[in-house]
């Protein structure tokens, strides 16, 4: 069983170092190719991937899905991994992927535990905390490569932030492809708390906002619904909880000065909350009108 490691990534050179360093010293781990996707870098990051002896794919369209969807083109593996260029894996990692992938009846999803951690040298042990439901997350999700291309990889629709795996993933599970956690396959998920600026956030929600209205107008299944949000009771209970005309006063609180930081972290989750349901409310709406 080979895999194919896919990274799809964007001027994130001296990340991207790690993550592949932290490839190349897997243990016990199966045949396998690394593939990096450049989604239309300016830094060093070819030479970063030939550093590492990672094939080279070069995709300028700056979009996930499309410079995933290369990435599945060049795999020549029975199975594809997908990871982010921002994390580090521990040694047995592609290991743990193999063996859930072995003891498959069906073709399989496997995901495993994202430890969020501040730095690259922090290895906070996955615990609880750290299982999630979600069928296909592409910072640390195999399958095989025939289930992708039999579904037809991503949806290069979803240019913007957000929703491309969710909804791969709900047409691979409709095609018959199951679901299994692999506690032992779990990656160290790089976030600096700098670099988490109130700025930062509220333009990934407002792009993921979009693209939800996008998986819903595609998708209108109740399970994309209270994925995303979508449905009467979230969109009622923002309006009342967290309305348009509250959010410079969360924007301040959560910003400003001398505010503690429990308030300060509760205004910032009350504003991206009623920023997401608005836009979500908006594009909708336009979906609807276009339709």
């Amino acid at each position: 069983m080979k895999f194919s490691v896919i990274i799809a990534t964007k001027d994130r050179a001296a990340l991207l170092d790690g993550a592949l360093a932290s490839l190349a010293a897997q243990n016990s781990a199966p045949p396998m190719e690394v593939i990096v996707v450049d989604n239309g870098s300016t830094d060093g990051t070819r030479s970063v991937a030939q550093k590492h002896a990672a094939v080279y794919v070069y995709e300028a369209m700056p979009n996930r899905g499309a410079a995933r969807n290369r990435g599945i083109a060049a795999a020549t593996g029975e199975i594809v991994l997908f990871i982010d260029d921002d994390v580090v894996l521990p040694a047995g990692f592609i290991a743990g992927h193999a063996r859930a992938h072995e003891s498959a009846l069906v073709p399989r999803a496997v995901s495993g535990p994202i430890v969020n951690v501040p730095s690259a040298q922090t290895r906070t042990r996955a615990s609880f905390r750290n299982y999630s439901n979600a069928f296909f997350c592409t910072c640390n999700v195999s399958v095989p490569t025939a289930a992708l291309t039999a579904v037809g990889g991503f949806d290069e629709r979803f240019e913007l932030y957000g929703w491309e795996d969710t909804e791969l993933g709900l047409r691979l599970r409709g095609n018959g492809v199951g679901r299994a956690f692999a506690w032992d396959a779990y990656v160290w998920h790089i976030k600096p708390p700098e670099n988490d600026t109130l700025e930062a956030a509220l333009a990934k929600t407002i792009e993921k906002a979009r693209m939800a209205a996008r998986f819903v107008a595609k998708a209108p299944t109740p399970r994309a619904k209270l994925a995303t949000g979508a449905y009467a009771f979230n969109l009622l209970r923002a309006r009342a909880l967290a309305p348009r005309a509250a959010q410079p006063l969360f924007a301040g609180l959560a910003s400003g000065a001398g505010v503690p930081g429990p308030i300060a972290r509760f205004a910032r989750d009350r504003l991206l909350d009623s920023v997401y349901v608005d836009e979500l409310r908006a594009a909708l709406a336009r979906d609807r009108a276009t339709s």
